[in-house]
């Protein structure tokens, strides 16, 4: 065991030494829109919270209902006695929201990217190792539900609906074939050319898999994100909604068939009444936020002209995530702390999470923002890129 212990830390000690440890820090509870801290408050520009429901009254007074009647837990997973009448409501509104036929609720993003694509690439089921075409920045968790069905991925450059069509045209044709993508790239913020990957998809007779994450609640006809037209969806209701908790919405057989063979599903605890009760008001909510939807998208957009203008790269971000790529992961991390010296709270995100060389800052724009925060951040980075010169 001590061996271990050592291997272990030396590994921490070259993540320290890399700038590249990561640590949990406690916040206290605070307003939408702020993060306390030590007791000290800031302005949260890392929240994925976009709408700012976590703290809307509705889905407080609803989970609380859903609380009382149906207690703090689910008792069971729902494949055993943990299946209240709640998850069905709430799979009805999610299948029809996206077009599907029929959608099922799991535990967390992570959780559902890693099992549902296990299960669905399951070699022993399709009876043959399946082509996998999938955009090389995807979410960790779409790698590893990959990985956990034992195959390896046909990366496609990041975006280049041309470079994933040439990958999907030499899949055997004996095979079944998938092209996997996010809608809106989390790190990123920038969006992938769903028209084109549908078609290439339809094409080829491969099914496409969207992750919605980021989407979802936010973008699309009263925010029912970019992914309709996919042939599965998988996202959260843990970013624009405000919540916990995930979905896959596809065809019946392909539900069916989940409920049968998605580890996610059999082997987990249901989530808890009182995370369902505020699900459900986020879902009935989304028509009514387009005024809010709007403004993040808006304020968003001024962000990333502002940060242009004096010459910081914002990639090709044109969502409410908007990330300041600086490099080097020390420099980032100089950068998140001046922030933080003045009051605004922001996450330097490093490798392994981005490619070497893409240390930023991720910025997220929400509802919960005025326009003078934004502008008071704006101004804040202004003065640090004239401070530290043309290199920065």
């Amino acid at each position: 065991m001590k061996q271990i212990e050592n291997v272990y830390k030396s590994f921490l000690q070259d993540c320290h030494e890399k700038n590249l440890r990561r640590k949990l820090i406690a916040i206290e509870p605070e307003k939408a829109g702020k993060i306390k801290v030590g007791g000290q408050t800031y302005l949260n520009f890392a929240s994925n919270d976009y709408l700012g429901l976590k703290h809307h009254p509705k889905l407080l007074e609803q989970s609380r209902k859903y609380g009382e009647k149906y207690g703090a837990g689910a008792g069971a997973s729902r494949l055993v006695t943990g299946n209240t009448p709640l998850f069905g409501e709430i799979e009805q509104k999610i299948a029809s929201l996206k077009g599907k036929q029929a959608a099922l609720v799991l535990a967390s993003g992570y959780q559902a990217n890693g099992t549902v694509l296990q299960a669905l690439f399951d070699k022993t089921i399709l009876k043959s190792s399946p082509t996998i075409v999938a955009d090389k920045l995807n979410h960790a968790s779409m790698h590893f539900g990959c990985a956990a069905a034992g195959i390896r991925q046909k990366r496609y450059r990041h975006l280049d609906a041309d470079h994933a069509e040439n990958l999907l045209s030499e899949a055997p044709a004996d095979t079944p074939a998938f092209l996997l993508t996010e809608t809106v790239f989390s790190m990123d913020g920038d969006i992938a050319p769903m028209k084109q990957l549908i078609n290439i998809a339809s094409k080829n007779q491969a099914t496409l898999i969207a992750d919605d994450a980021h989407g979802f609640g936010i973008l699309g006809k009263e925010g029912r994100g970019l992914a309709e037209e996919a042939d599965i969806i998988i996202g959260t209701f843990s970013k624009a909604l405000g919540s916990f908790g995930a979905y896959v919405a596809a065809s019946q057989t392909v539900i069916d068939y989940l409920i049968q063979r998605c580890g996610g599903l059999i082997y987990s605890t249901g989530l808890p009444p009182t995370t369902l009760g505020s699900i459900n008001a986020a879902i009935d909510l989304l028509p009514e936020l387009e005024a809010e939807r709007k403004q993040v998208q808006r304020n968003a957009a001024f962000f990333r002209n502002e940060m242009n203008n004096i010459g910081w790269d914002t990639g090709k971000s044109e969502t409410q995530i908007v990330p300041l790529i600086i490099g080097p992961a020390k420099e980032a991390m100089e950068l998140s702390e001046y922030l933080k010296s003045e009051n605004i709270w922001v996450t330097a995100i490093r490798p392994p999470t981005v490619p070497e060389g893409t240390a930023r800052l991720r910025f997220t724009f929400t509802a919960s923002q005025s326009e003078a925060d934004i502008e008071y951040l704006v101004k804040l980075l202004k003065q640090y890129k004239k401070k530290r010169g043309p290199q920065s």
